[in-house]
Protein backbone atom coordinates (compact mmCIF):
# COMPACT_ATOMS: atom_id res chain seq x y z
CA UNK A 1 0.00 0.00 0.00
CA UNK A 2 1.30 3.88 -0.67
CA UNK A 3 0.14 5.98 1.43
CA UNK A 4 0.34 10.12 1.03
CA UNK A 5 -0.02 12.43 3.84
CA UNK A 6 -0.10 16.02 2.71
CA UNK A 7 1.24 18.62 5.71
CA UNK A 8 3.20 16.50 8.01
CA UNK A 9 2.67 18.28 11.13
CA UNK A 10 1.48 15.90 14.59
CA UNK A 11 -1.52 14.40 12.76
CA UNK A 12 -0.06 14.20 9.70
CA UNK A 13 3.01 12.56 10.94
CA UNK A 14 1.09 10.50 13.57
CA UNK A 15 -0.67 8.89 10.54
CA UNK A 16 2.55 8.24 8.30
CA UNK A 17 3.88 6.45 11.68
CA UNK A 18 0.87 4.27 11.57
CA UNK A 19 0.67 3.26 8.35
CA UNK A 20 4.63 2.08 8.13
CA UNK A 21 4.29 0.49 11.77
CA UNK A 22 0.47 -1.00 11.36
CA UNK A 23 -0.05 -1.39 7.90
CA UNK A 24 3.71 -1.85 6.43
CA UNK A 25 2.60 0.87 4.13
CA UNK A 26 5.04 3.23 1.95
CA UNK A 27 4.48 6.68 2.81
CA UNK A 28 5.10 9.58 1.11
CA UNK A 29 4.56 13.21 2.36
CA UNK A 30 4.16 16.89 1.15
CA UNK A 31 4.80 20.27 3.43
CA UNK A 32 5.34 23.52 2.56
CA UNK A 33 8.01 23.86 5.25
CA UNK A 34 11.39 22.55 4.28
CA UNK A 35 12.30 21.80 7.93
CA UNK A 36 9.18 19.60 8.60
CA UNK A 37 10.05 17.53 5.19
CA UNK A 38 13.49 16.93 7.10
CA UNK A 39 12.49 16.27 10.54
CA UNK A 40 9.91 13.36 8.76
CA UNK A 41 12.08 11.74 7.37
CA UNK A 42 14.35 11.81 10.92
CA UNK A 43 11.55 10.37 12.95
CA UNK A 44 10.62 8.15 10.20
CA UNK A 45 7.00 9.36 9.55
CA UNK A 46 7.54 9.08 5.87
CA UNK A 47 10.05 7.57 3.33
CA UNK A 48 10.28 10.44 1.37
CA UNK A 49 9.52 13.86 1.49
CA UNK A 50 8.57 16.40 -1.19
CA UNK A 51 8.25 19.90 -2.24
CA UNK A 52 5.28 19.46 -4.17
CA UNK A 53 1.79 18.37 -3.58
CA UNK A 54 1.48 16.27 -7.46
CA UNK A 55 5.08 14.35 -6.52
CA UNK A 56 3.34 13.47 -2.96
CA UNK A 57 0.60 12.08 -4.04
CA UNK A 58 1.55 10.05 -7.30
CA UNK A 59 0.88 6.82 -7.22
CA UNK A 60 -0.79 6.67 -3.72
CA UNK A 61 -3.22 4.67 -2.79
CA UNK A 62 -4.87 6.51 -0.40
CA UNK A 63 -4.22 10.35 0.65
CA UNK A 64 -4.52 11.97 4.19
CA UNK A 65 -4.95 16.15 3.39
CA UNK A 66 -3.62 17.57 6.77
CA UNK A 67 -3.75 21.38 6.15
CA UNK A 68 -5.00 23.98 8.27
CA UNK A 69 -9.00 24.75 7.98
CA UNK A 70 -9.07 27.75 6.18
CA UNK A 71 -7.14 26.02 3.18
CA UNK A 72 -8.38 22.68 2.96
CA UNK A 73 -10.90 23.36 0.17
CA UNK A 74 -8.25 24.01 -2.07
CA UNK A 75 -5.59 21.66 -0.70
CA UNK A 76 -7.62 18.87 -1.27
CA UNK A 77 -8.82 19.94 -4.99
CA UNK A 78 -5.19 20.44 -6.03
CA UNK A 79 -4.70 16.76 -4.38
CA UNK A 80 -7.95 15.53 -6.27
CA UNK A 81 -6.26 17.06 -9.67
CA UNK A 82 -2.56 15.55 -8.46
CA UNK A 83 -3.76 11.84 -7.61
CA UNK A 84 -5.14 9.01 -9.89
CA UNK A 85 -8.63 7.67 -10.65
CA UNK A 86 -8.50 5.09 -8.09
CA UNK A 87 -6.96 6.79 -5.36
CA UNK A 88 -9.13 7.43 -2.15
CA UNK A 89 -8.57 11.09 -0.67
CA UNK A 90 -9.46 11.63 2.96
CA UNK A 91 -8.71 15.13 5.49
CA UNK A 92 -8.63 15.39 9.03
CA UNK A 93 -10.19 19.03 9.28
CA UNK A 94 -12.36 19.57 12.19
CA UNK A 95 -14.94 21.61 10.47
CA UNK A 96 -16.22 19.55 7.86
CA UNK A 97 -18.95 21.72 5.50
CA UNK A 98 -16.56 24.14 5.06
CA UNK A 99 -14.74 21.17 2.89
CA UNK A 100 -17.46 19.23 1.47
CA UNK A 101 -19.80 21.17 0.75
CA UNK A 102 -16.79 22.41 -1.73
CA UNK A 103 -15.55 19.43 -2.95
CA UNK A 104 -17.47 16.83 -5.16
CA UNK A 105 -15.63 14.18 -6.24
CA UNK A 106 -16.66 10.60 -5.21
CA UNK A 107 -12.96 9.53 -4.60
CA UNK A 108 -13.21 12.28 -1.27
CA UNK A 109 -14.55 11.02 2.17
CA UNK A 110 -14.08 14.04 4.66
CA UNK A 111 -12.89 12.90 8.00
CA UNK A 112 -12.04 14.16 11.95
CA UNK A 113 -10.05 11.73 13.78
CA UNK A 114 -10.70 13.03 17.61
CA UNK A 115 -6.94 12.63 18.45
CA UNK A 116 -4.13 15.24 19.12
CA UNK A 117 -2.05 17.03 21.81
CA UNK A 118 -1.18 20.15 23.23
CA UNK A 119 2.31 19.77 22.30
CA UNK A 120 2.23 20.38 17.58
CA UNK A 121 4.53 20.11 14.73
CA UNK A 122 5.91 16.66 13.54
CA UNK A 123 8.89 15.80 15.94
CA UNK A 124 5.99 15.43 18.48
CA UNK A 125 3.95 12.45 16.56
CA UNK A 126 3.17 9.14 17.76
CA UNK A 127 2.49 6.06 16.04
CA UNK A 128 0.32 5.56 18.84
CA UNK A 129 -2.11 8.31 18.37
CA UNK A 130 -4.98 7.70 17.51
CA UNK A 131 -5.14 3.90 19.24
CA UNK A 132 -9.00 3.84 20.26
CA UNK A 133 -10.16 7.37 18.89
CA UNK A 134 -13.36 7.81 17.30
CA UNK A 135 -12.54 8.51 13.67
CA UNK A 136 -15.54 10.73 12.19
CA UNK A 137 -15.83 10.05 7.99
CA UNK A 138 -18.52 11.98 6.14
CA UNK A 139 -19.87 9.80 3.51
CA UNK A 140 -22.15 11.26 0.71
CA UNK A 141 -24.67 10.03 -1.91
CA UNK A 142 -21.83 10.40 -4.31
CA UNK A 143 -19.73 8.10 -1.74
CA UNK A 144 -18.30 5.04 -3.94
CA UNK A 145 -18.86 2.13 -1.53
CA UNK A 146 -15.58 0.42 -1.99
CA UNK A 147 -13.67 3.53 -1.50
CA UNK A 148 -15.19 4.34 1.85
CA UNK A 149 -14.38 0.15 2.93
CA UNK A 150 -10.99 1.06 1.86
CA UNK A 151 -10.89 4.00 3.77
CA UNK A 152 -12.94 2.93 7.11
CA UNK A 153 -10.45 -0.38 7.14
CA UNK A 154 -7.28 1.47 7.03
CA UNK A 155 -8.33 3.33 9.94
CA UNK A 156 -9.46 0.63 11.52
CA UNK A 157 -6.05 -1.27 10.96
CA UNK A 158 -4.04 1.81 12.46
CA UNK A 159 -6.47 1.76 16.08
CA UNK A 160 -9.19 4.17 15.79
CA UNK A 161 -12.56 3.63 15.17
CA UNK A 162 -14.39 4.84 12.01
CA UNK A 163 -18.07 6.75 12.94
CA UNK A 164 -19.62 7.66 10.38
CA UNK A 165 -21.97 11.32 10.41
CA UNK A 166 -22.93 14.05 8.45
CA UNK A 167 -21.13 17.04 7.71
CA UNK A 168 -23.89 19.44 9.46
CA UNK A 169 -24.47 17.42 12.67
CA UNK A 170 -20.90 16.88 12.65
CA UNK A 171 -19.94 20.54 13.23
CA UNK A 172 -23.21 21.09 15.96
CA UNK A 173 -21.38 18.30 17.60
CA UNK A 174 -17.62 19.72 17.38
CA UNK A 175 -18.84 23.35 18.56
CA UNK A 176 -20.37 21.80 21.44
CA UNK A 177 -17.66 19.27 22.81
CA UNK A 178 -14.71 20.97 21.29
CA UNK A 179 -14.65 24.43 19.92
CA UNK A 180 -16.61 25.83 22.96
CA UNK A 181 -14.44 24.42 25.56
CA UNK A 182 -11.61 26.15 23.84
CA UNK A 183 -13.54 29.50 23.79
CA UNK A 184 -14.25 29.54 27.59
CA UNK A 185 -10.86 28.40 28.68
CA UNK A 186 -9.48 31.45 27.18
CA UNK A 187 -11.94 33.46 29.41
CA UNK A 188 -11.22 31.29 32.14
CA UNK A 189 -7.69 32.61 32.09
CA UNK A 190 -8.29 35.68 31.37
CA UNK A 191 -11.20 36.67 33.80
CA UNK A 192 -8.30 34.85 35.91
CA UNK A 193 -5.51 36.95 35.49
CA UNK A 194 -8.20 39.82 35.62
CA UNK A 195 -9.20 39.52 39.05
CA UNK A 196 -5.73 38.56 40.30
CA UNK A 197 -4.55 41.55 39.05
CA UNK A 198 -6.91 44.14 40.19
CA UNK A 199 -6.05 42.12 43.53
CA UNK A 200 -2.64 43.33 43.19
CA UNK A 201 -1.85 39.51 43.84
CA UNK A 202 0.45 37.06 42.26
CA UNK A 203 -0.62 34.20 39.92
CA UNK A 204 -0.86 31.26 42.61
CA UNK A 205 -0.79 27.62 42.27
CA UNK A 206 -4.05 26.64 40.46
CA UNK A 207 -5.73 24.02 41.52
CA UNK A 208 -6.25 21.12 39.16
CA UNK A 209 -10.25 21.83 38.26
CA UNK A 210 -8.80 25.31 37.23
CA UNK A 211 -5.93 23.32 35.23
CA UNK A 212 -8.18 20.63 34.12
CA UNK A 213 -10.46 23.45 32.64
CA UNK A 214 -8.27 25.64 31.08
CA UNK A 215 -5.75 23.02 29.66
CA UNK A 216 -6.58 23.84 26.40
CA UNK A 217 -6.31 28.10 27.13
CA UNK A 218 -4.10 29.85 24.11
CA UNK A 219 -4.16 26.67 21.40
CA UNK A 220 -2.41 27.40 17.98
CA UNK A 221 -3.36 30.97 17.21
CA UNK A 222 -3.37 30.32 13.00
CA UNK A 223 -5.03 26.87 13.46
CA UNK A 224 -7.88 27.37 15.81
CA UNK A 225 -8.49 30.85 14.41
CA UNK A 226 -9.37 29.42 11.16
CA UNK A 227 -11.52 26.67 13.24
CA UNK A 228 -13.72 29.27 15.04
CA UNK A 229 -13.76 31.03 11.43
CA UNK A 230 -15.11 28.21 9.79
CA UNK A 231 -17.56 26.96 12.09
CA UNK A 232 -18.39 30.24 13.39
CA UNK A 233 -22.67 29.88 13.02
CA UNK A 234 -22.59 26.65 15.07
CA UNK A 235 -20.18 28.03 18.00
CA UNK A 236 -22.19 31.57 18.38
CA UNK A 237 -24.97 28.80 18.94
CA UNK A 238 -23.28 27.13 21.26
CA UNK A 239 -22.34 30.10 22.96
CA UNK A 240 -25.89 31.33 23.41
CA UNK A 241 -27.16 28.19 24.78
CA UNK A 242 -24.00 28.49 27.50
CA UNK A 243 -25.22 31.92 28.12
CA UNK A 244 -28.52 31.17 28.63
CA UNK A 245 -27.62 28.28 31.06
CA UNK A 246 -25.19 30.20 33.03
CA UNK A 247 -27.84 33.02 33.00
CA UNK A 248 -29.96 30.66 34.99
CA UNK A 249 -27.39 29.18 37.51
CA UNK A 250 -26.72 33.21 38.23
CA UNK A 251 -30.33 33.72 38.95
CA UNK A 252 -30.52 31.07 41.27
CA UNK A 253 -27.77 31.77 43.17
CA UNK A 254 -28.92 35.51 43.25
CA UNK A 255 -32.02 34.21 44.64
CA UNK A 256 -30.89 31.80 46.84
CA UNK A 257 -32.65 29.10 45.52
CA UNK A 258 -31.01 26.26 46.97
CA UNK A 259 -33.25 23.54 45.68
CA UNK A 260 -32.37 24.66 41.99
CA UNK A 261 -28.88 25.01 42.59
CA UNK A 262 -28.92 21.42 43.76
CA UNK A 263 -30.86 19.98 41.25
CA UNK A 264 -28.86 21.81 38.71
CA UNK A 265 -25.88 19.93 40.26
CA UNK A 266 -27.49 16.67 40.26
CA UNK A 267 -28.24 16.87 36.58
CA UNK A 268 -24.83 17.44 35.65
CA UNK A 269 -23.70 14.32 37.30
CA UNK A 270 -26.51 12.22 35.46
CA UNK A 271 -25.51 14.11 31.74
CA UNK A 272 -21.69 13.47 32.95
CA UNK A 273 -22.61 9.31 33.99
CA UNK A 274 -24.77 8.91 30.56
CA UNK A 275 -21.84 10.86 28.46
CA UNK A 276 -19.26 8.23 30.05
CA UNK A 277 -21.61 5.34 29.41
CA UNK A 278 -21.56 6.23 25.64
CA UNK A 279 -18.31 5.44 25.30
CA UNK A 280 -18.32 2.02 26.68
CA UNK A 281 -17.95 -1.06 24.37
CA UNK A 282 -17.67 -4.47 24.76
CA UNK A 283 -18.54 -7.96 23.93
CA UNK A 284 -18.15 -10.64 21.23
CA UNK A 285 -18.37 -9.20 17.71
CA UNK A 286 -21.38 -9.78 15.44
CA UNK A 287 -21.91 -10.16 11.70
CA UNK A 288 -24.68 -8.86 9.85
CA UNK A 289 -24.96 -9.75 6.12
CA UNK A 290 -26.70 -6.96 4.11
CA UNK A 291 -28.41 -7.11 0.69
CA UNK A 292 -27.93 -3.69 -1.55
CA UNK A 293 -29.04 -2.63 -4.61
CA UNK A 294 -26.06 -1.85 -6.69
CA UNK A 295 -26.73 2.14 -6.60
CA UNK A 296 -24.27 4.96 -5.46
CA UNK A 297 -24.95 6.49 -1.73
CA UNK A 298 -26.06 2.93 0.01
CA UNK A 299 -23.38 1.82 1.60
CA UNK A 300 -23.66 5.80 3.14
CA UNK A 301 -26.91 5.22 4.16
CA UNK A 302 -26.25 2.39 5.99
CA UNK A 303 -23.07 4.22 7.76
CA UNK A 304 -25.09 7.36 8.70
CA UNK A 305 -28.60 5.47 10.47
CA UNK A 306 -25.52 3.07 12.33
CA UNK A 307 -23.39 6.26 13.22
CA UNK A 308 -26.47 8.47 14.27
CA UNK A 309 -27.29 5.82 16.99
CA UNK A 310 -23.54 6.34 18.02
CA UNK A 311 -22.89 2.36 16.01
CA UNK A 312 -19.56 1.75 15.96
CA UNK A 313 -18.77 -0.45 12.60
CA UNK A 314 -15.62 -3.12 13.82
CA UNK A 315 -15.20 -4.24 10.01
CA UNK A 316 -17.12 -3.97 6.89
CA UNK A 317 -16.46 -5.73 3.58
CA UNK A 318 -18.35 -5.25 0.13
CA UNK A 319 -19.01 -8.07 -2.00
CA UNK A 320 -20.64 -6.69 -5.43
CA UNK A 321 -22.60 -8.83 -7.35
CA UNK A 322 -22.93 -8.85 -11.71
CA UNK A 323 -26.52 -8.22 -11.07
CA UNK A 324 -28.72 -5.62 -9.86
CA UNK A 325 -27.34 -6.53 -6.08
CA UNK A 326 -24.78 -6.72 -3.99
CA UNK A 327 -23.89 -7.61 -0.50
CA UNK A 328 -22.21 -5.79 2.46
CA UNK A 329 -21.08 -7.56 5.41
CA UNK A 330 -21.13 -5.22 9.07
CA UNK A 331 -19.02 -6.80 12.00
CA UNK A 332 -20.94 -4.75 15.30
CA UNK A 333 -19.77 -5.69 18.89
CA UNK A 334 -21.91 -6.69 21.92
CA UNK A 335 -25.63 -8.36 20.91
CA UNK A 336 -27.60 -6.02 21.75
CA UNK A 337 -25.96 -3.36 19.28
CA UNK A 338 -26.14 -5.79 17.03
CA UNK A 339 -29.87 -6.30 17.61
CA UNK A 340 -30.38 -2.55 17.37
CA UNK A 341 -27.83 -2.26 14.22
CA UNK A 342 -30.40 -5.16 12.46
CA UNK A 343 -33.32 -2.99 13.16
CA UNK A 344 -31.98 0.39 11.52
CA UNK A 345 -30.55 -1.17 8.72
CA UNK A 346 -34.47 -3.35 8.14
CA UNK A 347 -35.87 0.26 8.55
CA UNK A 348 -33.86 1.21 5.10
CA UNK A 349 -36.17 -0.81 3.08
CA UNK A 350 -33.00 -3.41 3.38
CA UNK A 351 -32.82 -7.63 4.25
CA UNK A 352 -30.45 -8.18 6.57
CA UNK A 353 -29.18 -12.07 7.57
CA UNK A 354 -27.32 -12.46 10.58
CA UNK A 355 -24.03 -15.05 9.82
Amino acid sequence: MRVAVVGVGLIGGSIGLAARQRLDAYVSGYDPSAAARETAIARGAVHEAHDSIGAAVKDADIAFVAAPVQSLPATVREVLGAAGPECVVTDVGSVKRAVVDEVADPRFIGGHPLAGAETSGVEHARADLFADATWYLTPTATTVGSNYERLHRVITRIGAWPTAIEPDAHDVVMAAVSHLPHVLANVLVAQAARVLGEEGERLPATGPSFRDVTRVAGANSVMWGGIYRANADALVAAIDDLIARLTVVRDQLAAGDDDGIREWNDAAREDRRRLLESDLAGGEVHELRVLVPNRPGIVAEIALALGRATIDIVDMALYPASGSHGTIALWIRGALVAQQAERLVRELGLEVVRA
